[in-house]
């Protein structure tokens, strides 16, 4: 009986006669004294013993029903003493037709009527007694068995008693019944009032975070005492197929959180999950290594078992999963699914709104970069009130920009490095329909190649490696106003193909969009290159070059517009002398005349730069220049016809370079006493072919 047969039992074979030498015990009186005192287990154990010596039999056992095929043992008594519980399925047993609420005798030839139960072989009964358990409805919920070696023929006093005793057995068997459902219904009380207090417990911990961090600290502490864990993470889903993953031991919940990890989405189990939006439970890393071979491998190398993985969904979005690992293989089986269900439902809140927080951080700190990039230029040094000369070059210039600034015409400013070409495109834009808008630069020279167009129109999150969000470029930023682009010699030509639609049909994509964007900007640009050489030579677009030359303007550079030096001296002392609060001091005729001989290749940003340090290193009543400037060395009258522009400025930069000892950026490198962006000085140094010497 202790094996479930595959096959249907045998009918019932008929009593036989017992052996004459068989002899009945009182079996009443051994049965009550046996049993007078004892309850629940012990008076099953009690009534499977005397039973059979009741009877003068070697085995009794009180089996209680689980199913209609099934049953175990609640007392074993096997001749000397109690032998293990076991359970077992009624069909092919004698013990069928007694749990169906029948009386069951075979006095002999046991084996011969069920050979398909085994255990009566290995035991060696010969002769069986039944008798059912049955509740006050008739139903029977157990039953007393006893077996014997030899035959036996109990008489029907016999079967009385066994039934008397088997009713008490029943209401032994009811009361133990009673006894574990109210200790499950406690049990499950208990487990709910955990599982709340834990959830609480969930919810005040993770409630007040929006900081992404703090958040899965907390989460690390509290759900330790809720999941048996050894690693907890987040996977948050990022664009390119990507998961973003934040992982957190228990132990280290208040330390630093380690560096975030990314893994392909593909071949994981958290993408399964979040593509399924279900649970994912597995009992063995071995279970993963064909189906989520990188998951496999992430639990390999940390030397994880068991997984975890659950959806995090608030409405319609499931921004990332929540996943609990641990070192012991089927960790996870009996996990509270009502529980892990609602702590998923909070985890999924807190986080949806520590994300949307942080975009609001992100656009907020956008804004912010923007409005102080924006302050930065209306109080840039070169935000002049007027500007300085009355030579008739700069008189022309400025005649053409009061006959251009009121029109939306594009205006392509020429001349030297140093000029003031950004001063012209203010003066442009501040007499314009658009000055109450804002005037947007970029320096095209001073960006890398690969970032100018993401500079020029932005990009969205993902496009590219480091978008780790929206970016509008300054083209958005621009709309309405005027943006300036600086150097637009220097852009890449697949940026002026953009430029150019810009340009035509006022709309561009940001990197990584197919939407367009419309704009309405005006555009300056200035160069100090000659575009229609680079057009050329196949370096800058002839229609980008007409395009942006509807209205040229040429800034005249300051050789040719001497007559002005004393005035920009006058302006530039004065300003640099309030800067840094020192007193003007009067300029002598031999300086001034060392000045205005000078050629200035470097032009008016040079003789800034010339008077600030004259004004930081003077200290008596007249403005001291430096001891190496070298006035007439420069002067178109002392430069030889053979000199070019170009060779004046590779020697004037040259020497700056030398007194600076070929540093470029810093404080003392040759890019802050230029006035230059460092980029755009290493550009004019590749073009003009300047190398620090071996």
């Amino acid at each position: 009986m202790k094996e479930a047969p595959s096959a249907q039992a045998s009918p019932l074979p008929a009593p036989s006669a017992a052996p004459s030498e068989w002899k009945r015990p009182d079996v009443l009186r051994t049965i009550a004294e046996g049993t007078a005192a004892a309850t629940g287990d012990a008076f099953f154990r009690s009534l499977a013993r005397h039973a059979a010596q009741a009877l003068g039999a070697r085995y009794a056992f009180v089996a209680e029903t689980l199913s209609a095929l099934e049953s175990r043992s609640l007392a074993y008594w096997e001749g000397a003493d109690f032998g293990e519980g076991f359970s077992y399925r009624f069909p092919g047993t004698p013990c069928q037709r007694v749990a169906a609420g029948y009386v069951c005798a075979i006095t002999a030839g046991l084996q011969a009527g069920f050979p398909e139960d085994r255990w009566l072989t290995e035991i060696g009964a010969v002769s069986y007694v039944g008798v059912p358990l049955l509740n006050a409805a008739g139903k029977p919920i157990g039953h007393l068995a006893v077996l014997h070696t030899e035959p036996m023929e109990p008489a029907d006093e016999d079967i009385a008693i066994l039934k008397i005793f088997a009713a008490r057995a029943c209401a032994e068997l009811e009361r133990k019944q009673a006894d574990e459902q109210l200790a499950k219904a406690n049990e499950d009380v208990h487990r709910l009032n955990g599982e709340r207090e834990a959830l609480l417990e969930v919810n005040r911990a993770i409630g007040h975070h929006l900081n992404r961090d703090e958040l899965f600290a907390a989460l690390a502490g509290c759900l330790q005492k809720v999941v048996p864990t050894d690693r907890f993470g987040i996977e948050l889903h990022v664009d390119g197929g990507k998961l973003q993953g934040h992982i957190l031991s228990p132990q280290r919940a208040k330390a630093p959180p380690p560096q975030v990890t990314v893994l392909p989405a593909d071949g994981t189990a958290c993408d399964w999950v979040h593509r399924n939006r279900e649970w994912y439970v597995v009992p063995s890393r071995e279970v993963l290594r064909e189906r989520f071979p990188v998951t496999f491998r992430v639990m390999e190398q940390e030397g994880m078992e068991s997984l975890c993985a659950l959806p995090l969904v608030t409405g319609l979005s499931s921004p990332g999963e929540l996943f609990f690992m641990a070192s012991a293989k089927n960790a996870y089986d009996h996990l509270s699914r009502s529980l892990m269900d609602q702590v998923a439902s909070a985890v999924a809140v807190a986080l949806d709104d520590c994300l949307a927080h942080e975009e609001v951080r992100r656009l907020r700190d956008q804004l912010a970069a923007e409005n102080a990039y924006l302050q930065e230029e209306i109080r840039s040094e070169h935000n002049f009130d007027e500007i300085v000369g009355n030579s008739p070059a700069l008189l022309a210039v400025l005649r053409n920009i009061d006959q251009v600034a009121p029109t939306d015409s594009t205006v392509l400013i020429s001349g030297e490095t140093g000029t003031g070409k950004e001063l012209i495109a203010r003066a442009i834009h501040d007499r314009s329909s658009r000055k109450g808008r804002p005037l947007v630069k970029v320096n095209c020279g001073a960006i890398s190649a690969g970032l100018v167009e993401s500079e020029l129109f932005g990009h969205m999150k993902g496009s590219f490696t480091g978008a780790l969000a929206n970016r509008d470029g300054r083209f958005k930023v621009a709309d309405g106003g005027t943006i300036f682009l600086d150097e637009v010699g220097e852009l890449p030509l697949d940026t002026q193909v953009k430029l150019l639609r810009v340009l035509q049909e006022q709309e561009f994509e940001p990197i990584g969009s197919n939407k367009s964007v419309e704009v309405d900007v005006r555009i300056i640009a200035a160069t100090n290159r000659d575009l229609r050489a680079a057009v050329a030579e196949g370096k800058f677009r002839s229609d980008l070059f007409y395009r942006l030359s509807v209205f040229p303007l040429q800034v005249p550079c300051l050789r040719d517009r001497a007559g002005d030096v004393p005035l920009l001296v006058a302006f530039f002392q004065q300003k640099l002398a309030k800067k840094f609060g020192k007193p003007e001091r009067k300029v002598s005729d031999e300086t001034m005349a060392r000045l205005a001989s000078y050629a200035w290749p470097g032009n008016i940003r040079e003789l800034q730069n010339v008077i600030e340090r004259a004004v930081v290193l003077s200290t008596g009543a007249l403005l001291e220049i430096a001891p190496d400037f070298a006035p007439g060395q420069g002067s178109p009258d002392a430069t030889s016809a053979a000199d070019s522009l170009e060779e004046v400025e590779r020697r004037h930069i040259e020497a700056v370079l030398r007194r600076a000892n070929w540093t470029i950026e810093g404080e003392r490198g040759a890019a802050k006493i230029l006035n230059m962006n460092p980029s755009t000085l290493r550009s004019r140094m590749v073009n003009l072919d300047i190398k620090r010497p071996a």
